[in-house]
């Protein structure tokens, strides 16, 4: 009996996913040394956005926190259509090469690629590329065998996103057996999610966030209110004012939504999921302020978890702009007046002038998630 060494084993151990990427893409270039990069985008099909979201290049990519529309990247949409595999093997002489993604490729010295449509069900969630300092590198044998390795990079990828979306619909599904609603609309959600993606990515750079980071933000954002599932709906739903002991019990939200996530982590295996800490962080600290005066702990400054700093500012800003039973909506400008003057006091001042410096974004998003009488 002769032994053999698994080049692979590293994926059976419990270790995140940008790990498990890198490890294939050494076993990749074991075989291949002219494959120099893998990377990993994922498709919002609501906003038909592309989003770059792990890569095994080291610190260094070409296309950190890059997003474009499908309809933007013409040969990719013309690739997701066909539904067919990419070989470029000499950048220089692609038709698409003024293409922002491409040029950002081409100056980091890549001149070949190979890029592969991910697919779940016959669903499209995103692409993975193939990157080759070498022109001519991807042969027919060489596509041969990458083709395998990209179909399990998909099925890590799905694992991962399909784990979160499993714990996101339990949250979900938890609110609706227990009958207990928040007056909040799908439309905020949708709308607040989108606020701290942005506030994120414009962070991403100065506090050297990955984009997997980015996207959990995006993700976990809506649960941010989870723990108002075990409030009553007589505080919860109050039109008036609530009472001192009324708030205080409206305060529990924040650590009964960090219990309820630590339960259903535990009931799904989902406790060593790499991303854990940003869902509980958010649950719990945002609504902490930035002087202290916030709750359940009262902690202050940089004591307070970027996450729930980012997701208070998208949370608020979106409240103040959305009609309510008690309230008119206000104004954009009205809104961010405001976010000023709670910058450094509540609200990190970060995170406000983030949001405030792209307002072309923010009123996009807030007219593709506009609210309508039904919510």
């Amino acid at each position: 009996m002769s032994e053999h060494e698994d080049i692979l084993a590293a994926l059976n151990e419990n270790i995140p996913l940008k790990e498990k990427l890198v490890r294939t893409h050494e076993a990749v270039k074991a075989l291949f040394p002219c494959v120099a990069r893998i990377a990993i985008a994922v498709y919002d099909h609501e906003t038909t956005v592309l989003k770059t979201y792990l890569h095994s290049s080291g610190d260094a990519s070409p296309l950190g926190h890059y997003q474009a529309r499908l309809d933007d990247a013409p040969s990719l949409k013309k690739l997701l259509e066909q539904g067919r595999p990419r070989v470029i093997n000499n950048m220089l002489t692609f038709e698409d090469v003024k293409h922002e993604h491409t040029e950002r490729i081409g100056r980091a010295g890549y001149a070949a690629s190979y890029t592969m449509p991910m697919f779940s069900n016959s669903v499209f969630f995103g692409f993975v590329f193939f990157n080759s300092y070498e022109t001519d590198a991807f042969t027919p044998e060489v596509l041969h065998e990458l083709d395998p390795i990209g179909h399990l990079i998909s099925l890590l990828v799905i694992s991962e996103l399909e784990s979160v979306h499993t714990l996101t619909a339990a949250i979900k599904t938890t609110g609706q057996i227990t009958h207990i609603r928040d007056p909040e609309t799908g439309s905020h959600m949708d709308r607040m999610s989108r606020f701290s993606r942005l506030i994120a990515s414009s962070l991403a750079e100065k506090h050297e966030l990955d984009d997997a980071y980015v996207e959990h933000v995006f993700m976990f954002s809506p649960l941010h209110d989870l723990g108002k599932i075990g409030i009553p709906d007589q505080i919860l739903l109050k039109p008036d004012k609530l009472t001192e002991q009324e708030m205080a019990t409206m305060r529990t939200h924040a650590t009964k939504g960090r219990d309820i996530i630590d339960e259903l982590l535990k009931n799904f295996a989902l406790e060593s999921f790499a991303y854990v800490d940003v869902l509980r962080n958010i649950a719990t600290y945002h609504h902490e302020a930035i002087n202290g005066s916030g709750y359940p702990e009262g902690k202050c400054g940089d004591q307070i978890p970027l996450e729930a700093r980012i997701v208070a500012v998208a949370d608020v800003f979106d409240a103040l702009t959305s009609a309510r039973p008690y309230k008119e909506a206000w104004s954009n400008e009205r809104a961010f007046e405001t976010l000023k003057q709670l910058a450094g006091e509540k609200l990190d001042s970060e995170c406000v002038e983030a949001l405030i410096n792209n307002r072309e974004e923010v009123e996009r998003i807030q007219r593709q998630f506009e609210e309508n009488s039904l919510g």
